[in-house]
């Protein structure tokens, strides 16, 4: 997979960056396996706003992704890789031996023909699903469960892999790629390998439009804007925050503020990221 530069024939162009699909063996996705995604716009069941500066966008299709890898003891065969326009990985699309097919995301390396397995019978190769218990130390995984038999939480982006650090009793030791040390009971299943399209990462969008397509719409500086609209507007031309630390248009603390509420894994978490 290479990066793609293109002739400067307009502003847009000149700072796009795109990703040679070269990797992608498959256009149409397979039908089996879509669902139709309804837009929300930002808005939550009750219609109201929740997350701003969403809407519009490109109309695209769900793929049915296999999170779980819970068809234990059952090889499949790796039929084409695919595109998918929901997430920044690519997708492999597996055939079973017993005539079901599923999507999974697509391990780094993982080509068309080969066979991958889940289960603790499974070999030790990229693209193989068993749980952490039954990997050796220093294994790279991906798509990893948090509760066994929940199916991959953790770790499904491109490029992204965590590696297992040691074992103590029920629990492995992950360090994840925020930096992030963090416990994981031993029996929760987790992909060998690192997430594909390494090269996601270094893509440059050029324009503005491309956010639109993907349905992210512009933000405004709260410097830009009134008082009576946001803490930090107002002022005869250009103004500092002027209070202490910034704020959100609410008043409230936004950067470095601690907003995490789940207390009940602390206990679970060895070392904080970005420390």
């Amino acid at each position: 997979m290479a990066l793609k530069t293109y002739k400067p024939t307009s502003p847009g162009r000149r700072g796009f960056i795109g990703i040679s699909f070269g990797d992608i063996t498959k256009d149409k996705p397979e039908k089996a396996l879509l669902k139709p995604n309804k837009k929300q716009a930002g808005r939550n069941n009750q219609g109201r706003l929740t997350v701003r500066h969403r809407g519009g966008g490109s109309k695209k299709m769900v793929r049915v992704i296999d999170f779980k890898r819970n068809k234990l003891g059952v090889p499949g065969r790796v039929a084409a890789i695919e595109y998918d326009p929901n997430r920044s990985a690519r997708l492999a699309l597996i055939f079973y031996t017993d005539g079901d097919k599923r999507y999974i995301l697509a391990p780094n390396g993982l080509g068309v023909g080969e066979i991958i397995k889940s289960g603790s019978d499974a070999e030790f190769k990229t693209g193989n699903s068993m749980p952490m218990g039954d990997m050796p130390n220093g294994t790279q995984v991906h798509n990893i469960e948090l509760t066994p038999g929940r199916g991959g939480q953790m770790v499904r982006s491109a490029g992204a892999s965590a590696q297992i650090m040691g074992k103590e009793g029920d629990y492995v030791f992950l360090r994840l790629p925020s930096g992030e040390m963090r416990k994981v009971r031993a029996s929760c299943m987790a992909t060998i390998g690192q997430v594909g399209n390494i090269d996601h990462q270094n893509v440059k969008l050029g324009k503005a439009g491309r956010k639109r397509w993907m349905g992210i719409r512009p933000s405004v500086r709260g410097s830009a804007m009134n008082p009576n609209d946001h803490p930090h507007g107002g002022g005869e031309g250009r103004s500092p925050v002027g209070m202490p630390g910034p704020k959100t248009p609410w008043g409230k603390p936004a950067l470095g503020y601690k907003t995490r509420k789940n207390k009940s894994s602390d206990r679970l978490i060895v070392k904080r990221r970005g420390k």
